[in-house]
């Protein structure tokens, strides 16, 4: 393995679209959501411990959540998690681990990736890593991954391509936020337009080098303060400054400005993980297309249902279509798929009843 190279795993979401799944105690990347032992933050650390060096695994999250990555992974030590006292987005989030990452090794590469997606190419996915990494080490170049779309997706965000320039790393013309449905139609038919995975790599050297010139206070922060980073004074030193940075996505930020951007594509098995309509998508469902987890149903004349409950209960559903039927602990959800967008309105509703802190 490459020493020069990183890897940062972003893991301080709240996860409340699967709410009462996730909860502000354990959002979903601590969650196991089918069964195999492993959270989706364990899966993501294994998957990228095959090429990087489990050393070399940065975890970036909120303080809140620093002895549950402690528990769910003990073989990387206290200092290879950086702990945010706030939230403040992608990009600062990035600026932290790469300031940090710049005090160890400035000639790192670092590839960056939430910590909540989920992969079933593996092997496919890896050699991309491995590509891109290679490529940015040897290119002044912004680098992210793009899903081949399969279906015109309201959910992603998209990447327009020069899809007929050579070779397998692809310019990218611009980045486009969630489309309506007719919009995202037209993106799939043209060839031109890949799923944003949200999967980044870069030189410590190129990305220090793009926030001094689209992000500039966020990078004076940072600098301000190099002789802190990687020094039992850093965690005081970032908790100073952190609250006072631009709350910001790295792609409003910085890719959607920079010039030398590129776009490797591929089929994955990716999902985003980012509501329970895209883990219907991907998990097996029975012949009336109803996805059961943890728990033992009995479905009657019912169709393309999800029901996640306890392992320990039993659900018995009877003539509903197309719902979302979630119970974790003290809250219940019935909701229909297609408005599962409303999950958050509910779960701000939720904040307001009395004693609320036991229901999120």
């Amino acid at each position: 393995m490459d020493y020069n190279n990183f890897c940062v795993i972003m893991a301080g979401g709240v996860g409340s679209r699967f709410w009462p799944f996730s909860r502000n105690d354990k959002p979903k990347q601590f969650l196991d959501f089918f069964g195999t032992g492993r959270s989706l933050l364990q899966m993501t650390f294994d998957r990228f411990a095959k090429v990087i060096p489990a050393s070399n695994i940065i975890i970036v999250s909120n303080a809140a959540y620093k002895d549950l990555i402690m528990e769910q992974l003990p073989i990387i030590k206290p200092s290879q998690i950086l702990l945010e006292p706030c939230r403040r987005n992608t990009a600062p989030c990035i600026a932290y681990a790469m300031s940090h990452i710049k005090a160890i090794n400035p000639n790192a590469n670092m590839v960056v990736a939430p910590s909540d997606h989920l992969i079933t190419k593996e092997m496919e996915f890896l050699n991309a890593i491995e590509r891109g990494l290679n490529f940015v080490a040897n290119n002044n170049s912004l680098l992210t991954l793009g899903i081949k779309p399969n279906r015109p997706e309201t959910g992603y965000g998209y990447i327009q391509a020069h899809v007929d320039e050579e070779g397998d790393f692809k310019p990218v013309k611009t980045f486009t936020e969630k489309p309506n449905l007719e919009l995202a139609k037209v993106f799939v038919n043209s060839g031109e337009f890949f799923w944003n995975s949200g999967v980044f790599m870069w030189s410590v050297k190129t990305i220090d080098a793009a926030f001094r010139e689209f992000l500039p206070e966020i990078s004076q922060k940072f600098e301000s303060g190099m002789d802190n980073m990687n020094t039992e004074n850093e965690q005081s030193f970032i908790d100073e400054i952190f609250p006072t940075c631009q709350n910001i996505s790295i792609d409003y930020g910085i890719m959607e400005h920079a010039r030398e951007v590129y776009m490797l594509s591929g089929d994955y098995g990716w999902s985003d993980m980012g509501t329970w309509g895209a883990l219907k998508d991907i998990a097996e469902g029975d012949e009336n297309g109803n996805v059961i987890l943890k728990c033992k149903s009995l479905t009657y004349d019912s169709n393309d249902n999800i029901i996640v409950l306890p392992e320990c209960k039993l659900a018995v559903v009877q003539g509903l279509e197309g719902y979302i039927i979630v119970e974790s602990d003290n809250a219940l959800l019935v909701c229909k798929a297609t408005d599962e967008q409303r999950i958050r309105q509910f779960v701000n509703d939720v904040s307001m009843l009395e004693d609320n802190e036991n229901f999120i």
